[in-house]
Formats: structure tokens, C-alpha cells, sequence
């Protein structure tokens, strides 16, 4: 894999955990510009949101990197405005982290 994936929030399903057993991850608190770009967004291959109070960093993560893959995994709904930025949107009852690791990274 040529790049990273970066995480973004508490990660309370620890979809994180399961990526690193298959790539390099990154993790920040709080996907503000700042944090993403030391994370080095712009060479990540995917950005996983978990908390969708932080929604609007997807659209900062996008402008840092288009071509990247956006993933929000939470139980909670997607704020509409950010719905179509998103590529994915996954809640963990219904789909656990290794089966969303391996599917994310399966063209890497």
C-alpha cells in the first residue's frame, strides 16, 4: 500500500485497530486542517471519521486530498450537508471493523 489511512475522533469501535492490522494509521482527536495535514493527509489513502459532530472535516479533508476515500463509522446519522462528500457511510451494528478494514483497503 502506498499510503495511509487516517482515523478522526474517539474510535469507540476501534474500526482504527482493525486498519492497522493492515496498513499505516494516523490517528487525530479532532480533524481540524491543522491535524490533518500533520497527519499527512495529503498522501493518505482514506480518511474515517467517528464522530459525525466532526462532519465538516470531511469537507477540509476533500480539499486537502480529493481523490480521498471518506468513510464515516457511527452510529449516529450523517448531518445532510455532509452526506454527499462522504463515499461511505457504516454503522457498526451492523458491519464490524475488520469487515470494514479489509473491504476499505481491498483495491490498496
Amino acid at each position: 500500500m502506498t499510503g495511509h489511512v487516517i482515523v478522526a475522533g474517539t474510535d469507540e469501535d476501534d474500526i482504527g485497530d482493525a486498519l492497522a492490522e493492515l496498513t499505516t494509521v494516523e490517528r487525530v482527536d479532532v480533524g481540524n486542517r491543522p491535524a490533518l495535514e500533520e497527519a499527512g493527509i495529503h498522501d493518505a489513502v482514506a480518511y474515517v471519521l467517528t464522530e459525525v459532530e466532526q462532519a465538516t472535516s470531511i469537507a477540509v479533508a476533500k480539499d486537502l486530498n480529493p481523490d480521498l476515500k471518506v468513510v464515516v463509522y457511527s452510529r449516529d446519522s450523517l448531518p445532510e450537508f455532509a452526506k454527499g462528500q462522504a463515499d461511505l457511510a457504516i454503522d457498526p451494528k451492523l458491519l464490524d471493523p475488520e469487515a470494514v478494514a479489509e473491504e476499505l483497503l481491498a483495491d490498496e
